[in-house]
């Protein structure tokens, strides 16, 4: 299923300094690329962050 990640990441001066970030959250997208790096599921991504959802971490990855 292709993902727009431009429904999902924002980048605004504000918060996180500008920081690509999730939309409506505050959890970096770097963060999540970390998770992913180190060979964590997105099953298991969503289940220490609960906000998130399958789509959003896809959008991270394209």
């Amino acid at each position: 299923m292709p993902v727009d990640w431009r429904e999902h990441i924002v980048s605004t001066t504000d918060i996180l300094r500008g920081k690509p970030r999730i939309k409506g959250t505050r959890i970096p997208v770097s963060l999540i690329l970390g998770y992913l790096a180190a060979g964590q599921t997105a099953e298991e991504i969503m289940a220490e962050l609960p906000d998130l959802r399958q789509e959003q971490i896809a959008a991270c990855l394209d």
